[in-house]
């Protein structure tokens, strides 16, 4: 059974044949994060697939990973083409480098996840803490419920862990 919700007027769909995805998001739903680690190379991927992308073996498992990372990179949208996203502009796409699995298998194909910045309950994050965010910024994820059995894994602030005096910004 396939899993349907709307996130911010916008329908999110996860069909049967998506194995990977609704296990995925199962996790998810449960505000556990897991990815697929290969039985053969061990190593974590995201996002999740049918094959390692360095051994090309088809066999994994479900793994518990921690949210924390850094940001490697990050993309600030100030023309919103939903329109349901336009009262939240500008906002944060980030890219977020893992602490788990950092440098491997190279430093140039680590473990990075995709998430929007968010408050720590969740919401689309305020300008004024978008303003606060860039490159090297680290973060802890949350996850925002979106329907039954679904709930997006996002990027907060980790106010516990040490920020960079100044996070590198895309100038303008």
């Amino acid at each position: 059974m396939g899993i349907a919700a709307d996130y911010l007027g916008m329908s999110l769909r996860i069909d049967d044949v998506d194995h990977e995805n609704l296990d995925y998001f199962a996790h998810c739903a449960e505000h556990r994060f897991h990815l697929q680690r290969c039985d053969d190379c061990s190593l974590l991927r995201y996002p999740p697939t049918t094959a390692c992308p360095w051994c090309a073996s088809p066999n994994a498992s479900w793994a518990p990973v921690e949210g924390r990372g850094t940001v490697h990179s990050y993309t600030e949208v100030h023309h919103a083409i939903q329109p349901q996203f336009r009262p939240f502009t500008p906002y944060l796409v980030l890219l977020v480098e893992l602490d788990t699995q950092a440098g491997q298998p190279s430093a140039h194909e680590a473990l990075r996840v995709v998430g929007n910045l968010v408050t720590p309950d969740g919401q689309l994050a305020p300008p004024e803490l978008v303003a606060r965010v860039g490159i090297g910024s680290r973060m802890r994820m949350v996850f925002t419920d979106v329907g039954e059995g679904i709930a997006l894994p996002q990027w907060t602030l980790d106010e516990a862990g040490a920020q960079p005096a100044a996070p590198w910004r895309y100038p303008g």
